[in-house]
């Protein structure tokens, strides 16, 4: 987890310009470098350094002897680079993963190197031989890259929008700031004025497709027996070892979150179990947070127990979490209901980690869901096909919902999140299954996931088929819920006919209750006029329903009676 932030065709001081790369300082709290591009002075990098592998020559932009004229600013972890090593016997000057985008793109261009990294990425790449820059991001936008090009050529690019919307320009940059596309890479031109222009924007991943990369992966072809029950169970199994096998690259402390439902604790236990293989000597620490004696804590203590982690609880103080709301809003850029909610929490417990453990590199279950069916509403989709289109969109929105939610709340902390769900190879097999097979079965939700690993003894029956829960109802007590606690809060500071008036005071995205009103004031305060950065809230599909929330959804509410 780094801070990456370049400008290029700047027309006001650079020593001024450098004061918005500092809005992203949380995202690399162990060094920071600002460097000019040499013959171009309106050009520059900025980078903040969270060293998580090579600590002695991590520092960027990265530039190599063999390279002299490419300058490259990532964030993210490259899984296969010493796979490509092998493959193209590239000679690398450095310990840093990310090296490897510069042998790529030397070896066969940006559209061979963007396809072959398997791992989660956002980089700046320019190339002052071929005056070219190159911008790309991830498939599912795991790691954030948000950028703003003027009319005139300037480009300002940054891991977060903090960190574009101050900079001083002649012509205006307000509502252009935008959040890069995931799965795609940008060519632009370098003028010799330092100015650029949009050559052409390539999809080069979909997240249905097999990667590129996957012939030189470290788990061999699959097993060709079409869809076999077993089989396909067993290449699940194969598959997601194998993606949290390839996280496990790392120099610092490896945490992981656990709120106690199927995705955490499948992550931990499928963990622990490999740290062991490997020898890791130290005990894995797993995270979770709740009001007292709330589902999440009760069900994390159980599965902590069962694997024997190092487990730590973070009891959720009522004034603490909305005392939190605001600078949770400044740090996520969205005002979306339930990525809010649900973000409380997170922030909280990854503020616990930074200050009270060593623990840098956490692993999560975030992907899920939307791969797996996880959702309480699917159990209405109309059909199995239509469930797996739903996968599919919601797969493709990540990057503005649950996958902008665990970067930025884990970053804000300077921690780096790892997300196996979400791993190129897991994801295109998963989706390749005939829908039929991936849908809810007897009222029950992943149900394909559970019966994978049924046989494994990895953990309990009784975690491996725990009902879903939303994470901001997860975190709540048995007396109030932190949902009844939020709607009391702001019922106190949102008036009626403050409500009454919201489409004409926010005619984008109206807010419909007190609760996104309020959100929607403190958006606003911090990011004025930038409501387009979320297209639209998230909410379920095949009902009815005036709130994310899965506590109200029929399904929820029978199952909680029970």
């Amino acid at each position: 987890m780094c801070g990456i932030w370049a400008l290029f065709g700047s027309d006001e001081c650079l020593s001024v310009q450098c004061l918005s790369a500092m809005k992203i300082a949380h995202r690399g709290p162990d060094a920071f470098r600002f460097e000019n591009v040499n013959g171009f002075t309106n050009c520059c990098f900025g980078f903040h350094r969270l060293a998580v592998v090579d600590q002695l020559y991590g520092m960027q932009p990265i530039r190599v002897k063999k390279f002299p004229y490419l300058w490259l600013c990532y964030n993210g972890e490259i899984y296969n680079f010493k796979q490509l090593q092998k493959q193209f016997g590239f000679d690398y000057q450095t310990l840093v993963d990310g090296e490897v985008i510069l042998h790529l793109y030397n070896r066969g261009g940006i559209e061979q190197t963007a396809s072959m990294l398997d791992g989660v990425f956002a980089f700046i790449l320019l190339d002052t031989a071929n005056r070219k820059v190159f911008l790309a991001r991830d498939t599912y936008g795991v790691r954030p890259l948000f950028k703003v090009l003027t009319d005139d050529g300037f480009l300002g690019v940054c891991s977060e929008a903090k960190g574009l919307i101050n900079l001083k320009h002649s012509t205006s940059l307000c509502s252009k700031v935008e959040p890069f596309l995931p799965g795609h890479y940008e060519v632009l031109d370098l003028k010799p004025s330092g100015k650029v222009a949009s050559v052409e924007l390539v999809k080069f991943h979909s997240c249905k497709d097999e990667p590129l990369h996957a012939a030189c992966d470290t788990v061999e072809a699959l097993p060709s027996a079409g869809f076999d029950l077993e089989t396909v169970k067993s290449n699940i199994r194969i598959l997601f070892e194998n993606a949290v096998r390839k996280r496990l690259m790392a120099h610092r402390r490896i945490g992981c979150l656990l709120s106690g439902g199927l995705d955490s604790s499948l992550v931990a236990a499928v963990l622990l179990k490999l740290m062991k293989e490997i020898n890791i000597n130290y005990p894995l620490q797993t995270f979770a947070i709740g009001m007292e004696n709330s589902p999440d804590l009760l069900a994390a203590r159980k599965v902590a127990a069962h694997l024997g982690s190092e487990h730590h609880e973070v009891i959720l103080n009522t004034e603490e979490g909305i005392q939190a709301i605001e600078e949770v809003i400044f740090s996520l850029e969205t005002y979306d209901i339930t990525t809010i909610r649900a973000s409380i929490g997170m922030y909280l417990v990854s503020k616990y980690i930074r200050k009270k453990t060593d623990s840098v590199v956490i692993f999560s279950g975030e992907g899920s869901d939307e791969l797996t069916q996880g959702y309480i509403y699917f159990h209405k989709a109309p059909s199995p096909e239509e469930a797996a289109e739903e996968s599919e969109r919601l797969l493709k929105e990540l990057y503005l919902f649950d996958v902008l939610r665990a970067d930025r709340t884990t970053a804000a902390h300077g921690l780096e999140l790892r997300v196996p769900f979400l791993d190129h190879r897991f994801t295109s097999y998963y989706l390749s299954l005939p829908a039929e097979l991936r849908i809810p079965k007897n009222g029950i939700e992943k149900y394909l996931l559970r019966l994978s690993f049924e046989d494994s003894n990895l953990l309990p029956k009784e975690i491996l088929w725990r009902p879903k829960e939303a994470f901001s109802d997860g975190i709540a007590s048995v007396k109030k819920s932190w949902f009844s606690i939020l709607q009391d809060y702001i019922d106190q500071q949102v008036d009626d006919l403050l409500l009454e008036k919201a489409a004409e005071k926010y005619p984008f995205n109206p807010p419909k209750t007190k609760e996104s009103y309020y959100y929607r004031q403190i958006f606003e305060k911090h990011y004025p006029g930038r409501s387009s950065w979320l297209p639209h809230y998230w909410m379920p599909r095949w009902v009815k329903a005036t709130d994310p929330s899965a506590r109200t959804l029929k399904h929820y509410k029978s199952a909680s009676q029970e």
